[in-house]
């Protein structure tokens, strides 16, 4: 394999840890209740032997950024993480500016280990606040308090976290648009650089799903996000994606996703996107689930669960899908580097979203306003391209 074919494509590296305290009614990822023992020790050596399995993709190949997720992964220790990191460096080469953030709980054991992770090498969080209000907090099963929260932000300054991510839902369960923007207003005074502001949506396979709450109307909604829009603007966060606002720093992590780049998922669960150049070929793979099962398969074949070849539907969609959050959207050479497709397979599907003014008119693919506020309607176009290719 020619790996210096790779190199106009990024490369992040998804670590899934796959335990939480308990499980919420809305969550849908790979999460399981940890016993009182999480087996620290036999899951990073597990994650290590799994990294063996896709060397051959990665190999020649800079890592930019590095995401662990779950989960709650500020569950486990930080000697653990240091263990993972200098095991990684062994085979894998980090860019030198490289990101690496760690979802955490608001809970004050987290919080005592803030420090700890910041020394490992982790250099951004991303805390699961979700809201302020401990009634909202209770009605979506969290284990937290408001209190827990605020103090958890300030922990990530003291701790000397200059990038953090506070993780906040609205359209909660008996919220309003007062209720909605008092938690932004909290969000926004304790100075993150970073904020994810999406609407709580209920997911198949979830309590929530079974026992659905009663939501706010549509109207509410639309009223919640334009004046928390207007708010986060007011305070300088910047909204570059459909959810995620910003003072200057992005999530380096999450715009590979959004562009299409090449990511390596490593964990129970975790998924993988990543490319053959050589074959021209873009390859999807996910890992066995169970935490039991990927750790005693970890070091065989087998722990790939799920291997598939994209074709090139599945690509412009998946592409379009991705792209299509960003408000700056992408070039027509990221397209074409990211997909290994030619511009032309898609130029009937972009002169009808044109037309339809759900894109803007240049030479990027780049949603409108309007695209924005429609963007499952503009997903229907290259959807057709299903029929086309």
């Amino acid at each position: 394999m020619n790996t210096a074919l790779f190199s106009t494509i990024p490369l992040s590296l998804y670590i899934h840890i796959p335990w939480c305290e308990r499980k919420c009614p809305y969550c849908d990822f790979n999460s399981h209740t940890a016993e009182k023992v999480i087996p620290e020790k036999k899951y990073i050596q597990a994650l290590l032997s799994d990294l063996q399995h896709d060397l051959e993709w990665v190999h020649g190949r800079e890592i930019g950024s590095i995401f662990i997720g779950g989960g709650t992964p500020s569950l486990l220790k930080p000697v653990s993480y240091q263990q993972l990191f200098d095991g990684l460096q062994k085979e894998l080469s980090f860019a030198h500016d490289i990101e690496i953030t760690l979802e955490a709980n608001p809970g004050s054991a987290e919080q005592q280990k803030f420090t700890e992770f910041y020394d490992t090498g982790i250099n951004r969080l991303s805390i699961g606040v979700q809201s302020f209000d401990d009634e909202m907090l209770s009605r979506l099963g969290r284990i937290h308090n408001g209190k827990d929260a605020i103090k958890a932000a300030e922990a990530a300054h003291y701790a000397g976290f200059e990038n953090f991510n506070l993780d906040l839902m609205f359209a909660l369960p008996g919220q309003d648009s007062h209720m909605a923007i008092k938690d932004l207003k909290y969000a926004t005074s304790l100075e993150p650089s970073h904020i994810s502001w999406y609407q709580l949506t209920i997911e198949p396979n979830t309590l929530f799903h079974h026992q659905p709450p009663v939501l706010p109307i549509d109207d509410q909604i639309a009223d919640m996000q334009t004046l928390g829009q207007e708010h986060l603007a007011n305070k300088n966060y910047q909204q570059y994606e459909i959810s995620a606002y910003s003072q200057g720093v992005t999530c380096r992590h999450n715009l590979n996703y959004w562009k299409f780049g090449d990511y390596l998922g490593l964990g129970a669960g975790a998924h993988s996107k990543l490319c053959n150049t050589d074959n021209n070929l873009i390859i999807r793979k996910q890992r066995l689930r169970h935490p039991e099962d990927y750790m005693n398969q970890a070091h065989l074949p087998e722990v790939i669960s799920q291997q598939r070849e994209l074709d090139s539907s599945d690509i412009i969609l998946e592409f379009m899908m991705n792209a299509l959050r960003l408000n700056e959207g992408v070039s027509y050479e990221q397209f074409e580097a990211h997909t290994l497709l030619e511009i032309d397979s898609i130029q009937p599907q972009l002169e009808l979203a044109r037309k339809q003014e759900l894109l803007v008119d240049n030479k990027r693919i780049q949603p409108s306003a309007r695209g924005l506020l429609y963007l499952n309607n503009l997903l229907e176009i290259f959807m057709g391209c299903r029929k086309a290719t």
